[in-house]
């Protein structure tokens, strides 16, 4: 689960400001609650494409959609608004594509708009969400972006082979934020 840093006492209150991307699907509702958990006085905003009520004073609902760079931008002015975030994470992902195709078990399976759809979920979203979330860290305490990935997203392991487009938008993502 999310480390829980010691508090310093530059940073009281660690991860008291934190939003989840993909709030609504089970990996992201299970940190969004372990981090409820953890950090019961911290303010977290869960965002998905069709946000619920929390029910949750302290967890706030907001809308984006990966496949537009607008509501990114507007989520995380909304975010921004409150003040320096501790802690971001990227809880999304696309195995199998919008029209029930991959993952591609053969080269012969791959489809220019099957590649399209990976990349614009798994690899350009993310960056998306990146370029957006960090400028609203501090730059006078510690703050983490995490995002999920694969382990077939790594080069050096892919004994197996296939799921191309995934396994490339995948190794895509990681360089991004390697580079980040």
């Amino acid at each position: 689960m999310i480390p829980a840093p010691t508090p310093t006492p530059t940073d009281p209150a660690p991860y008291s400001r934190a939003a989840v991307f993909g709030a609504s699907g089970g990996i992201g509702a299970a940190l969004v609650a372990e981090l409820r958990a953890r950090h019961p006085a911290s303010r977290i905003y869960a965002g998905s494409r069709r946000p619920e009520p929390a029910g949750d004073p302290l967890v706030t609902p907001f809308a984006f959609d990966l496949r537009d760079a607008g509501s990114i931008q507007a989520a995380a002015q909304s975010i921004g608004a409150d003040g320096p975030l501790d802690l971001a994470i990227v809880a999304t992902g696309m195995l199998i594509g919008p029209n029930g195709a991959g993952p591609e078990k053969s080269f012969r399976q791959i489809t220019a708009q099957g590649l399209v759809d990976q990349f614009a979920i798994n690899t350009i979203g993310p960056a998306l969400i990146a370029q957006a979330m960090l400028p609203l860290f501090p730059r006078d305490r510690r703050a983490v972006f995490a995002v999920l990935s694969a382990r077939v997203g790594s080069i050096g392991d892919n004994r197996l082979g296939g799921w191309h487009g995934y396994r490339a938008a995948k190794a895509a993502l990681n360089m991004l934020v390697r580079n980040f």
